[in-house]
């Protein structure tokens, strides 16, 4: 099903994602951050959907929905250093370091950082070519909103 926008997204010089494109690129980002710990809790769930409302304006169906494809994607989508790299390549810089402040929620919203999903985000970070610090800064604003 998702094919033919793995390949797009995955290509050597892919093109900038379209909005449609990117907010399902960006959730199945936060869906993988989720399974990493082999639990995908109801919180995190109900989180990422919460996150996309806010984020793109949705309603509480269309967030499902997009979860629900985000979930088919992410099952699909090549290992997370090339998924990743993809994502990098074809969003802006501040898109991708809100995208760092939404996984520490997902990471957070079961109230246990497991060393699976610590790895990944640190993985993660460093793939989308944001800084450790950032990565920091924004782990501490999530936590403080907490």
């Amino acid at each position: 099903m998702f094919g033919d926008f793995l390949k797009r997204l995955t290509q050597p010089d892919p093109e900038p994602l379209a909005d449609t494109d990117a907010r399902l690129a960006l959730t199945a980002l936060l869906v993988r951050i989720a399974r990493s710990d082999h639990h995908y809790a109801p919180e995190e769930r109900a989180l990422i959907d919460q996150l996309t409302m806010d984020r793109y304006g949705l309603d509480a169906t269309d967030a499902a929905r997009l979860r629900g494809d985000a979930e088919g994607l992410e099952s699909e989508a090549p290992d997370t250093v090339r998924f990743t790299r993809a994502i990098k390549d074809a969003i802006a810089y501040e898109d991708r370091l809100k995208v760092i402040e939404a996984l520490w929620k997902v990471v957070l919203a079961d109230g246990t950082r497991a060393k699976e999903e610590d790895a990944l985000l640190r993985l993660v970070t460093n793939l989308l070519g944001i800084s450790d610090m950032d990565s920091a800064e924004a782990r501490q604003k999530v936590e403080a909103q907490s």
